[in-house]
């Protein structure tokens, strides 16, 4: 079997070490930040992790993703929940009276969550179970080539201090803020292709600790002018997060305990999520962007000996939670194709995993993608105090699918089990009767059907709260 070389010990970079190990792999995973996994249980307030300027905000762990785990990952099922992480089932969540009596097919639903620095710490101990090495401190600084050839086969890494270290597959999951591209050129190879969207959105989210609130409709609630998603978390922990456009100035002010609390009193079915003991202040996450990257220029692979994976080949808003499910399915992929060609056949293996990326993994990226560009545009229109009407029948079909599931319990299973990114929306329009209960049931709906502010009374309330302070 291969010796392999994983950069970034995050959440995709530890699963793909654990799979690749558990298939007689020998793996070391070298990672830039030098503090080691702690106990789960020390992980939210003991453990440093400079290099991911994310690693302490909001985190939801699709159904998606924990079916993975659960086929793929023994073990992690059993320590995650005895970390303290929480089971549910979204379904389940919901009110009876929307989603009706629960069955057995409804278990699809469940899912295990939890703060990213417990799943991180629990997959830590997964992947050194399954005998990945971890090596922590370790500063990559460049790529280790054979120095043959037109298109440079990478051997291993360069580091800032020692020599480097070599192996027959180096696999880049150091995430959004990966610089292979740039090692590669210095390497001698052509630059990956890469797509970027322009702008994106801004997070402004807070945990808290106490009872779990209940869930008065999804995780994920789009309003005029901001969304809100409420996620439940580990041991008696949740968060809350506003999400806006980034272009939206006026928004800023939810930086302001005092506005934030405010203005999410004024959505009556997530008001009462704030209501437990906070633990953060109000925390701002913003410049994620939407990028795709590809090793290979019209079908020929820049370099060989080295591939991506996960959010280091592509990446979206975090807003949909899609990220760690498409990296697990990504790795899933990797281990596969590994499976079918030795990485002594370098040539082969990049065009083949290339080729399967783009066959498997491109269209989750770009739905992902597209919902993005349609929800930065309507609150675009919202900002300017414009109907949103794009000519594109799919968008218009979401939005009637989720008015319509307020009505119906088998188009909330529908919904969501798009939300839980367990169907398509070709699989969800494919059964019968659906579109016509959508059609009917989303007749004369406004454009958000939830409760909640216009924007103008957003403002208003943003206005006032700014006048009179908050206890945040």
């Amino acid at each position: 079997m291969a010796k392999v070389l994983v950069l970034g010990a995050g959440l995709t970079g530890l699963a793909t070490a654990a799979l690749l190990a558990r298939d007689g792999h020998a793996v070391t995973v070298v990672e830039r930040d030098p503090a080691p996994a702690p106990p789960p249980g020390q992980a939210w307030d003991g453990w440093p992790r400079q290099g991911v300027n994310q690693f302490r905000l909001a985190h939801f762990m699709l159904p998606r993703w924990w079916s993975l785990v659960r086929a793929e990952l023994p073990g992690v099922t059993e320590a995650l929940l005895a970390a303290g992480a929480l089971r549910c089932n979204l379904l389940a969540l919901l009110p009876e009276r929307r989603r009706g009596p629960i069955r057995p097919a409804d278990d699809r639903f469940e899912t295990v969550t939890a703060r990213r620095p417990l799943l991180e710490a629990v997959l830590s101990r997964a992947a050194e179970s399954a005998g990945v090495t971890i090596s922590r401190g370790v500063a990559v600084t460049g790529l280790a080539t054979d120095g043959h050839g037109a298109v440079p086969r990478v051997i291993g890494v360069l580091t800032a201090a020692g020599p480097p270290i070599h192996a027959d597959l180096v696999v880049d999951c150091g995430g959004r803020r990966s610089a292979l591209p740039a090692w590669l050129v210095a390497a001698g190879a052509r630059p990956p292709v890469e797509e970027r969207e322009p702008c994106g959105f801004v997070y402004y989210g807070r945990h808290f600790h106490g009872e779990l609130p209940e869930m008065h409709t999804n995780v994920l609630q789009a309003y005029d002018s901001l969304s809100v998603l409420t996620l439940p978390g580990d041991n008696g922990t949740w968060s809350v997060v506003l999400v806006t456009h980034g272009r939206d100035k006026a928004m800023r002010a939810l930086r302001d305990p005092a506005c934030w609390h405010q203005v999410l009193a004024r959505y009556p079915l997530a008001a009462h999520w704030a209501d437990g003991a906070p633990i953060t202040g109000v925390d701002v996450m913003a410049g994620i962007e939407d990028r795709h990257r590809r090793l290979a220029v019209a079908g020929t692979p820049v370099a060989t000996g080295v591939v991506t994976v996960g959010d280091a080949w592509a990446c979206t808003n975090p807003s949909l939670g899609r990220g760690a499910s498409i990296g697990l399915l990504h790795a899933l992929l990797l281990r596969d194709t590994l499976r079918e060609i030795d990485p002594a056949e370098h040539d082969k293996l990049a065009s083949r995993f290339d080729e399967l990326t783009a066959r498997a993994m491109e269209p989750l990226h770009q739905a992902t993608v597209w919902l993005d560009r349609h929800r930065l545009a309507e609150l675009e229109a919202d900002l300017a105090g414009e109907p949103y009407r794009p000519d594109d029948g799919r968008w218009a079909a979401s939005k009637a699918l989720f008015a319509a599931s307020l009505h119906d319990p088998e188009l909330t299973r529908a919904y969501s089990a798009l939300a839980s990114f367990i169907a398509g929306p070709d699989e969800v329009f494919a059964e019968p009767g659906v579109r016509e209960r959508v059609g009917r049931l989303s007749a004369g709906a406004p454009p958000y059907p939830l409760p909640g502010p216009s924007r103008a009374e957003l403002l208003s309330t943003l206005d006032q709260a700014g006048a009179a302070g908050w206890p945040g």
